[in-house]
C-alpha cells in the first residue's frame, strides 16, 4: 500500500492533468506560472538540503557525477534513439529530446520524499542544466543532421531564474531567518502539490485543443513517453546496483526525471507537433513513477533485512 501522501500526490497531478485538457478555459488562468512554480518547488526543496553534502560529493565524487552526466546527457540519448528509429521512427527525434534534456527541477523533492541522496540529485540537476545547451543540440545535428539553435545565453538566464535564484534565496532564508525558513521548510508538501496541480493546469490547457483532436496520437505519445520513462528507469537501476540505497535512489531519479517543460519550450520552436506533444504527456509517468520507485525502495529494504 503506497503512503497517502503518494497516493495524494497521484491524484491531484492526475487529476490536473485532465481537468486542464477538458477544462482549457479555466487552465488557462495558470498558464503563465509554470515557471515561477518550478522556482517555488526549488526554493522549499533546498531549504533542507545539507550545502556540507553538496561541497562533499564535489570533491569526493566528481569522477562519478561526471560518468553519470555523460550517461544522462549523451549515451541513454543515443541508445533509445537508435532504438525507437528501428521500431518507431517517427518517434525517435522526440525520446532523443526527452532523454537528453536536464534533470527535472522537481526531482530535490521526489529526492526528499523517497529519502534518497538529495545532495547528488541536486548536483545532477545543475551541472546537466549547464550541459545541455551544448550536448543536445550537438545530438540533433550529429543525429538527425537539423539545427536546433538554442540560444546558450537565453539557457543559462533562464537556468539561473529558475535554479540559482531560488538557492540563493533559500541558503539566504535559512542564514537570515533560520526559524522562518524552518517554518517554510514544514510547508514544503502542500506548496509543492500546489505547485504541481498549477503547472499541469497551466501546461495541458495550452494543448488542449491537439489532445482532444487525435486521442491517438495522445495515446501513442503517452505509451512512448511510459516506455522511455520505463527503460530509464531499468538504466538506473542496473548502473547503481552496487551503491547504497539512497545513492541508488539518487541515480534512478536523475536519470529517469528529465526536465519536460523545457523539451516542450524549445521543441515547440523548432520541430512539429509530436515532439512537444510527448514531452507533455511524460509528465504521466513522471509523477507515475513515485510507485516503482516506492516499490523498489521497499525490495531493498527488505533484502538487506537480515531476517
Amino acid at each position: 500500500m503506497l503512503p497517502t501522501k503518494d497516493l495524494l500526490l497521484l491524484t491531484v497531478s492526475f487529476s490536473t492533468i485532465f481537468a486542464g485538457v477538458l477544462l482549457p478555459g479555466f487552465g488557462a488562468y495558470f498558464q503563465p506560472y509554470p515557471l515561477h512554480c518550478m522556482i517555488v518547488l526549488l526554493f522549499v526543496s533546498f531549504l533542507s538540503i545539507d550545502l556540507s553534502e553538496i561541497w562533499k560529493i564535489i570533491r569526493h565524487s566528481s569522477a562519478r557525477v561526471v560518468v553519470l552526466l555523460v550517461l544522462k546527457l549523451i549515451v541513454l540519448p543515443v541508445a533509445v534513439f537508435f532504438l525507437f528509429r528501428l521500431f518507431l521512427p517517427e518517434y525517435a527525434l522526440a525520446v532523443l529530446l526527452l532523454c537528453g534534456m536536464s534533470t527535472a527541477v522537481m526531482t530535490p523533492y521526489f529526492a526528499q520524499l523517497l529519502q534518497a541522496n538529495s545532495a547528488l540529485v541536486f548536483v545532477m540537476l545543475v551541472a546537466s542544466s549547464m550541459l545541455v545547451p551544448v550536448t543536445l543540440p550537438a545530438l540533433v545535428k550529429v543525429l538527425l543532421e537539423r539545427i536546433m539553435d538554442i540560444s546558450f545565453v537565453e539557457m543559462m538566464r533562464l537556468l539561473c531564474i529558475v535554479i540559482f535564484v531560488p538557492i540563493v534565496l533559500a541558503r539566504t532564508t535559512m542564514s537570515v531567518a533560520p526559524a522562518l525558513g524552518a517554518m517554510l521548510e514544514k510547508t514544503k508538501y502542500p506548496v509543492s502539490l500546489l505547485c504541481f496541480a498549477v503547472t499541469n493546469l497551466g501546461i495541458f490547457s495550452q494543448y488542449s485543443d491537439f489532445f482532444r483532436s487525435d486521442p491517438t496520437v495522445i495515446l501513442t505519445a503517452t505509451l512512448v513517453a511510459t516506455g522511455l520513462a520505463g527503460l530509464l528507469f531499468l538504466a538506473g537501476i542496473l548502473v547503481s546496483r552496487k551503491e547504497f540505497l539512497d545513492d541508488q535512489l539518487a541515480v534512478i531519479i536523475s536519470l529517469a526525471m528529465t526536465n519536460s517543460v523545457l523539451v516542450i519550450v524549445f521543441s515547440s520552436r523548432f520541430f512539429g507537433p509530436l515532439e512537444p506533444t510527448v514531452a507533455a504527456m511524460s509528465s504521466i509517468p513522471f509523477f507515475a513513477l513515485i510507485v516503482p520507485l516506492r516499490l523498489f525502495r521497499a525490495y531493498r529494504l527488505k533484502s538487506a533485512d537480515p531476517k
